[in-house]
């Protein structure tokens, strides 16, 4: 499972040429990086002998659509537990409107009862006769950390052998990081690589920064674990976040991340959506401009959402 990485035509950028890995064209459920961690989950509900699926996120989750989206052509159903951000109104998406496509129960809750909702949709479909697969392992969301991140230690693995056939290398990585799966994954592959380069996540949420570390650190430590590789704690230090650009928070946005993604889109073609890769690309674009970083080369992962792409056109930007 390949994607395309390609250079952007950017003008002025003190001398760095800017790259883009195009994991939204993936062939499945309109791409994104989903596509590689849904099938990791999907494959360890098959290894666990489960016969249906329960799903977590909020009504832009590109991962529930994916699930959904999996479930679907193996004929095994799925239950999305469906949560909001603090004080925000339930909203309806591209991507919420797949999952009702898909044929997926949507359970709403509250923040505050995900744990609750999780443990009484697993009772209820036990009931059921099911041998129901949360994603996220127990019902406060442990257990299956590691289980993503080897969907991204393979995608490192084609950035490195892309490099070696164009006779390039990429100074910096950088990503939107949300659940933190994609991250620990391209971090896993980095230091099994042992090179040279900066890895930066973007955070999109509004998640301590603390916290979203010890999330990446510990899928880091599970996926070693699980395959039985070394792990200092000193490689700890190689997770890098930036929390300055989250715009107020998760599915937030401003005017300039908006502006943002109609010049990319101009410019190059290529669409973003003001959730993850706008933003995220937003915060890229000031961070080498703040931290004066010259003539490297830069790669971006657009790591998909393209529903929400077109749920943001009638905005003005």
């Amino acid at each position: 499972m390949q994607s395309k990485i390609h250079s952007l035509i950017y003008p002025n950028q003190n001398g760095n040429q800017l790259f883009i890995m195009r994991e939204d064209l993936l062939p499945f459920s309109l791409g994104g990086n989903k596509v590689r961690i849904g099938q990791e989950f999907f494959d360890d509900m098959t290894e666990q002998g489960c016969d249906c699926m329960l799903v977590y996120g909020n009504s832009r989750s590109n991962l529930c659509r994916v699930l959904a989206n999996l479930c679907w052509t193996k004929g095994v159903p799925c239950f999305m537990i469906s949560s909001r951000e603090e004080n925000e109104e339930r909203i309806e998406t591209n991507n919420s409107r797949l999952m009702r496509w898909l044929g997926a129960e949507v359970i709403p809750c509250e923040k505050d009862q995900i744990a609750e909702t999780v443990e009484e949709t697993m009772l209820r479909l036990r009931k059921q006769g099911y041998r129901p697969y949360y994603i996220y392992g127990s019902k406060f969301g442990t257990g299956n950390e590691g289980v993503p991140v080897g969907a991204y230690v393979k995608a490192y693995q084609e950035i490195c052998e892309y490099e070696a056939e164009r006779r390039i290398h990429f100074d910096y990585i950088f990503f939107p990081s949300g659940t933190g799966a994609t991250q620990s994954g391209l971090v896993g592959g980095h230091l099994l690589r042992k090179d040279c380069r900066k890895i930066i996540g973007v955070m999109i949420s509004s998640r301590e920064k603390e916290r979203a570390e010890r999330i990446i650190w510990e899928g880091i430590e599970s996926y070693f674990q699980k395959n039985r590789l070394p792990l200092k704690s000193e490689d700890r230090a190689q997770i890098h976040l930036l929390d300055q650009y989250k715009a107020g928070g998760y599915g937030k946005y401003n005017q300039e991340i908006l502006n943002q993604i109609r010049e990319e889109f101009c410019r190059n073609g290529i669409p973003m959506d003001p959730t993850y890769t706008g933003k995220a690309f937003w915060g890229m674009k000031n961070y080498l401009k703040e931290k004066e970083i010259r003539d490297s080369n830069i790669l971006f992962i657009h790591t998909g959402g393209t529903p929400l792409f077109y749920d943001n056109l009638g905005n003005e930007g």
